[in-house]
């Protein structure tokens, strides 16, 4: 009997050391599998800075071209290096009082799981710089605008970005706290993107010849709308990691995200078209693509708390949004060469109050549409106010907007010395600057 209880006793023994390690084994698999999906999310939001570039690019100047490419470009690496420096502390650091976070700055000597997040969140900031470029292309100086990426990617879109969705260590976000909603960032990496950029272009004012003598408003195409289209197609890829990476878990709600991601992309280009052909406007591949993004703007914030079919309306609704809010600011002569401000401010606006109207079991609700309206004011007084001190001040001291010659000329050539095609600029070449 004693033999019998004291192998019992080894058999129990040996079941609860495999437990353990079977236990310890799949939790070191899931982390895994959920590393490697947060990589290939990061991978394909890093890759929408290629779409931006193409985008922003194609709806410039020819002559412009190169300037562009390089703040998209430059953008992305400043950006980087400061959000590592203070803005992911900011931003997800230990935040007790809700304002802002106080810890994991210079971020080293961390777990695999830190850095994995760090390099995702990074790519969002990144993105929140880069909306801003396209709405204040052909008349930026080009070290004026790094500088004003700096403060963006350090100091702007972290703080308000750690009121609604700090901390991954210790304390909560103000309006995180008030229950506010935004899955992936309609406001938080988008209007606020959109805000800065308002705030940029009325410091700047319009490019030279887009509003007559007698205040007709002039039309200025891009110079390769191919590449716009591309551009548009290579965000909406993008996307699907913006959007299904913000899980930062391989489980399966992704599928439902990337699913409500795409519907509303494609019901935004559809209503872009609606009301371009109510309006009796001409059918433009500028509009529909920005109709688009629009969509996956507006579906960002409840992409993972609404069902299929409110996905589609909220896409559809910001569509509509995208070419009313484009058509206000022409008439009211602010200059936004890519749409930007319409496409993530305004758009991503309507998405995040969508996000509390259609939230999945609690549809309707009038304290949490009203907790969405308070962020998205918050947002907005946040990031027009600081942005437009701070390109108030850059303005003054090392000058905002090149010089009218360099505007005329180009700013390919007289900011970088090069040109995006020589062919059509030979006498730009040998003149020199």
């Amino acid at each position: 009997m004693k033999t019998i209880m004291t192998l019992l006793l080894f058999v129990a023994e040996l079941t609860y050391v495999y437990a353990a390690e079977s236990a310890t084994a799949t939790v070191a698999t899931k982390e895994s599998v959920d590393t490697v999906w947060i990589v290939m999310a990061a991978a394909l939001v890093f890759f929408m800075q290629s779409g931006f570039a193409l985008l922003e690019s194609g709806m410039s100047r020819a002559k412009n071209a190169i300037n562009v490419l390089m703040k998209n470009y430059l953008d992305v690496c400043v950006g980087s290096l400061v959000f590592w420096v203070i803005g992911y502390g900011l931003l997800f650091g230990d935040n007790f009082s809700g304002l802002i976070g106080t810890s994991h700055f210079l971020l080293n000597e961390h777990t695999d799981m830190d850095y994995s997040l760090l390099l995702f969140q990074t790519m969002f900031a990144a993105t929140a710089v880069t909306i801003v470029s396209g709405a204040m292309a052909e008349r930026t100086r080009f070290h004026a605008y790094l500088v004003g990426a700096v403060f963006i990617s350090g100091i702007i879109y972290p703080i308000f970005g750690s009121w609604v969705w700090g901390s991954l260590y210790n304390g909560k976000g103000w309006l995180a706290e008030l229950g506010f909603i935004d899955f992936a960032g309609s406001t938080v990496v988008h209007s606020i993107g959109g805000w800065v950029a308002l705030a940029g272009i009325i410091v700047l004012g319009p490019r030279l010849g887009k509003i007559s003598p007698s205040g007709e408003i002039r039309q200025i195409p891009g110079h390769n709308l191919t590449l716009v289209a591309l551009g548009g197609l290579i965000l909406w890829l993008g996307w699907f990691g913006f959007n299904g990476g913000s899980t930062v878990s391989a489980d399966t709600s992704i599928g439902l995200i990337i699913l409500n991601t795409h519907l509303a992309a494609s019901s935004g280009a559809v209503g872009a078209l609606v009301m371009m052909l109510m309006s009796r406007q001409p059918i433009l591949i500028t509009n529909t693509v920005n109709g688009s993004l629009g969509g996956l703007v507006g579906i960002t914030a409840g992409c993972a708390t609404m069902d299929p079919v409110y996905a589609m309306i909220t896409g559809f609704i910001a569509g509509i949004i995208v070419i009313l809010s484009a058509k206000m600011l022409e008439l009211m002569k602010l200059d936004d060469v890519v749409g930007a401000v319409a496409v993530h401010g305004f758009a991503g606006a309507w998405g995040t109050l969508a996000a509390g109207i259609f939230l999945k079991g609690n549809m309707f609700d009038s304290v949490q549409i009203l907790t969405q309206f308070i962020g998205i004011a918050v947002a907005f007084v946040w990031a027009f106010s600081t942005a437009y001190i701070m390109y108030k001040v850059i303005d003054k001291t090392i000058g905002l907007r090149a010089s009218t010659v360099d505007e005329q000329q180009g700013l390919d050539y007289s900011e970088h010395y090069e040109i995006g095609y020589p062919e059509f600029h030979t006498e730009q070449m040998h003149k020199g600057k």
